[in-house]
């Protein structure tokens, strides 16, 4: 084999690897279809010290998203309703790699700023790990929600684009009520998540 032929050979592979990766990153999961079930449930998703103290949300969208989850925790408890947190940690060793590679190293297992910001460092009845976009992807959140039944999800967090639309797009193909909270998501590209609401909507999703 020539060097060239081995180069590219190499970067084929490696292309490969960084689609594969990205797309289990970003693809929402499916499930069965649940039973009716009369819980509602908060979902918090991803308000950590790394995602919430990045340089893209300015001040005015922090104080927008803290207060409308702070609102949403107290009216949850008002109700009896649990608090679901989902927090991010890349922990396979394709997705640490690609953190590594691509996002300075942010929110790899064990690193500094995976824990919730201060803010809602003390909201949690119920904590999750997940570990690519879609929170339902290790089956840990289907356990808890089965055995809260809960069958209606306000969800509010980081980013709306990413882990929260995809999140929420696990959640309807499962058959939950959805209910999106305006005020208390952030997103990067507030036209994308836009997007993504729009579609959501057109499932079944409800913009609170």
């Amino acid at each position: 084999m020539t060097p060239a032929a081995l180069i590219l050979l190499i970067f084929g592979a490696l292309t490969l690897w960084v689609t594969f990766t990205i797309r289990y990153i970003r693809r929402p999961t499916q499930g069965p279809a649940i039973a009716p079930r009369p819980g509602s449930a908060l979902l918090l998703v991803d308000l950590q010290g790394v995602f919430w103290n990045d340089a893209h949300y300015d001040a005015q969208t922090r104080a927008r998203v803290e207060a409308a989850v702070l609102r949403e925790v107290a009216l949850a408890r008002q109700k009896d309703q649990p608090v679901i947190v989902l927090r991010h940690e890349w922990s396979t060793l394709s997705t640490r790699l690609l953190a590594r590679l691509t996002m300075n190293g942010e929110a790899i297992r064990g690193t500094a700023g995976t824990g919730l910001a201060p803010p809602f460092s003390e909201v949690a009845d119920q904590l999750v790990i997940k570990r690519v976009q879609d929170g339902f992807e290790t089956g840990e959140l289907d356990v808890v929600l089965r055995v809260l039944r809960i069958g209606t999800l306000k969800i509010a967090g980081l980013d709306g684009e990413h882990c929260v639309a995809k999140t929420a797009q696990a959640a309807l193909n499962r058959g939950y009520d959805v209910a999106l909270i305006r005020d208390g998501i952030a997103s990067i590209h507030p036209d994308r998540f836009a997007a993504a609401t729009e579609a959501l909507s057109g499932q079944g999703a409800r913009l609170i």
